[in-house]
């Protein structure tokens, strides 16, 4: 399915290895809550929900040159229209259980976040 003008919130989340089971642990919890808390259909559908794992490489552009230790986390967001986000921020720090949790691991990992962003190109 094609994802052209939708509106797409990514976080990218490097953990050190004594904080990736907290990664682990609050992730566990973050789908089942957007499974029951998001709209499915209409102007604020989430269309789409991924969280990938993989080990954070020393040279991302040379994987034979091995791994730092860390652990990325890559939450992949996409929504029918802003509305959607805005939606998605208001329900969580309303509604999430461990929204703060979530905050904190953050703020003690490196963090990158594109929180509202038009796809410009999609296929499929």
């Amino acid at each position: 399915m094609a994802n052209e003008g939708k509106i797409q919130l990514i976080f990218t989340i490097t953990a050190p290895p004594e904080l990736v089971e907290e990664g682990d642990r609050i992730f566990r919890s973050h789908a089942p809550w957007i499974e029951s808390t998001h709209h499915r259909t209409g102007d604020k559908a989430l269309l789409s929900y991924n969280v990938s794992k993989a080990p954070e490489l020393k040279n991302p552009l040379d994987p034979s040159a091995g791994v730092t230790g860390s652990t990325c986390f890559v939450l992949n967001e996409i929504y029918e229209s802003e509305a959607g986000i805005a939606d998605h921020f208001a329900q969580a720090q309303s509604s999430w259980k461990d929204f703060a949790a979530f905050v904190a691991w953050m703020g003690k990992c490196k963090t990158a976040v594109v929180p509202s962003a038009k796809i410009v190109n999609s296929l499929w």
